[in-house]
């Protein structure tokens, strides 16, 4: 079968290949998935860059690319019991295996949700890594539903535009009764995070503290950093409130010694945890993934695909995998079929 990798990384993103590998058999709790569609993470080329999360690969075996997947389950090991053959499916996979641009791929089934009924595979496939790594962080780390002591009830998502931050903006609308308030700074990304369901949308290329200061909401009690904080994290230490909470996904060098005169509890979040340490609660990623598929069907929440590439190929990806390290993305970039 068909699968798009490489077997030596490299930052150029310009050494994908089409290999021929045998066909993987289910074992355990493991589905083997008949994969239709895929979608493209900064992970992605972070990882076939030669870093991203996960165990460093140094072997010249070879490695396959990507996660995001959504597909019809083939075959189902012994011990599976939340699917069967013929179920179509979404999920995120885990930098722990090889990843899902092959044509059959296992993956734990505990970490696997029910696709929505009414999206076809390419946009399906726009939402599982985005969605895990939104809800994780709002109501497992920032536990959004408790109220910072006498403060606004609002967010700052940083990264409005962009993969994580269209859907978290769509489930913190849809689930909690916090102001959203969203960064961008292109009259594109701006309208697009107000189409996702910000109320507010401030611009990260100009000092944060006044532009929030003027929407007369008071200081968020949570932060959000979808995106990397740079030199923005002196303003956010300005405007957070007292006690406040945040939540980092990207793993840049910042000093957060800046949040101490407040007390702000700063948390990290990587989807991968779960699957990758194998922790107690893995099936929370299942659960929630059925979740966003029934707030989807219920016409509460959107795909956030926004580009289609074509065929699931290796210059399909790397094309792909170029656009988002440019930075120039809006929502997801997804491909279909082989």
């Amino acid at each position: 079968m068909r699968a798009i990798g490489y077997r030596k990384a490299s930052p150029e993103l310009d050494h994908l290949d089409a290999f021929d590998i045998p066909r993987p058999k289910p074992e355990g709790r493991d589905l083997l998935v008949e994969v239709r569609a895929v979608s493209v993470n900064p992970v992605d080329y972070k990882v076939a860059s030669g870093g991203g999360p996960g165990a460093p690969r140094e072997s010249d075996d070879i490695q396959v690319v990507g996660y995001d997947a959504a597909g019809v389950v083939a075959e189902v090991g012994s011990e599976a019991r939340l699917f069967k053959p013929g179920d179509e499916v979404f999920y995120a996979g885990s930098v722990g295996r090889l990843g899902a641009d092959m044509e059959f791929h296992l993956v734990d089934e505990r970490i696997v949700g029910r696709k929505p009924r009414t999206l076809d595979f390419a946009a399906a496939a726009a939402l599982p890594l985005t969605a895990i790594t939104a809800w994780e962080a709002m109501f497992d780390r920032l536990d959004v539903a408790k109220p910072v002591p006498g403060e606004a009830r609002a967010i700052l998502i940083l990264g409005g535009a962009g993969g994580v931050g269209s859907i978290a903006i769509q489930l913190a609308r849809q689930l909690t009764d916090l102001t959203i308030v969203a960064t961008a700074s292109r009259p594109e990304t701006v309208q697009w995070a107000k189409d996702m369901g910000a109320h507010h949308v401030v611009d990260h290329k100009k000092p944060l503290t006044p532009q929030i200061a003027a929407l007369g909401i008071g200081s968020p009690g949570f932060i959000f950093a979808t995106s990397p904080m740079g030199g923005l994290i002196g303003d956010l230490a300005e405007l957070i409130a007292p006690q406040g909470r945040v939540v980092l996904i990207n793993g840049e060098a910042a000093d957060l010694f800046v949040f101490r005169p407040k007390s702000v509890s700063i948390h990290f979040e990587l989807m991968f945890t779960r699957p990758l340490l194998q922790t107690a609660d893995i099936k929370e990623q299942h659960k929630l993934l059925n979740e966003v598929a029934d707030l989807v069907d219920s016409g509460r929440v959107r795909s956030t695909m926004r580009e289609n590439y074509g065929r699931i190929d290796a210059a399909n990806l790397m094309r792909a995998m170029a656009f988002l390290k440019s930075g120039r993305a809006i929502g997801k970039v997804v491909l279909a079929g082989f």
